[in-house]
């Protein structure tokens, strides 16, 4: 079950966090995974973190909110044969309520988290009616459909995230290409320490607890638990599923009081 031998799969912010994990399993899987990065600082240890002998993976530095780099890339995998799979995970973060936030950081979110999904959907699609289906995965949030304090800009570009994957999942259903999106809460990855580390040094343990405890379930998630579902989303047992968002939160969004 949930083999992805023979598939080709593109995956997005691959280099690190919850898209390393992904990557991670997919090539455990049997994919063939195309990793699209703006920044690898070392190569060689990142084909050590997710290379395995059931699949393989190619490394790309590509700028997601450039379209011209991304339609460059991605034709280029599409002429080695179908691309079967792309997860649009690459994104970034933004602290900052409407008054607070910036037009720069607005725009800088926007470029990335919104306007970096549309290019890789806009140079993927054709593909994948060319060869008679696929599946896209995007990375939403529970800050799409829930009030968060300070993540005006955040929330604005997930909340598009969500609102392009129902979009594509019903415009495509023709052409056979299933459409879905996750989103997570906090989940432990290394930008989870770096904001520690500069916003409460010396306190970082205490405040990891209590970001830790505001999830219901008492711990923040792990990468390898977003992978997973992206594994079954991304799979053929999954062919009965498009048009969802699956919120994978330790109970934030029917759980919180």
């Amino acid at each position: 079950m949930f083999s992805l031998q023979n598939k080709t799969a593109i995956v997005t912010g691959g280099a690190s966090g919850i898209g390393l994990a992904i990557c991670r399993t997919f090539v455990q899987a049997g994919a063939h995974v195309h990793v699209l990065d703006r920044a690898m600082d070392d190569p060689e240890s990142l084909f050590t973190a997710i290379s395995d002998n059931a699949g393989g993976m190619s490394l790309h530095v590509v700028d997601v909110s450039d379209q011209a780099d991304v339609q460059r890339v991605i034709g280029e995998i599409a002429g080695e044969g179908p691309v079967h799979i792309l997860v649009n995970n690459a994104g970034i973060a933004h602290i900052g309520n409407a008054e607070t936030t910036t037009e720069a950081d607005f725009d800088r979110v926007f470029s990335v988290n919104v306007k970096g999904v549309y290019n890789c959907l806009n140079a993927v699609l054709p593909h994948m009616r060319a060869a008679g289906g696929g599946v896209i995965l995007n990375m939403a949030s529970i800050a799409a459909t829930l009030g968060l304090n300070d993540r005006f800009a955040y929330s604005m570009s997930k909340g598009a995230v969500l609102s392009m994957t129902l979009s594509v999942a019903k415009d495509y259903l023709p052409h056979h290409i299933r459409c879905n999106c996750i989103s997570p809460a906090r989940v432990h990855t290394p930008f989870v320490d770096g904001f520690l580390a500069k916003n409460y040094a010396g306190n970082e343990a205490e405040m990891f607890d209590k970001l830790s405890k505001a999830q219901p379930i008492g711990r923040m998630g792990t990468p390898n638990e977003i992978a997973a579902l992206a594994l079954y989303l991304c799979s053929d047992e999954a062919g009965f599923v498009t048009g969802c968002d699956y919120p994978i939160d330790g109970g934030v969004v029917r759980l919180s009081t």
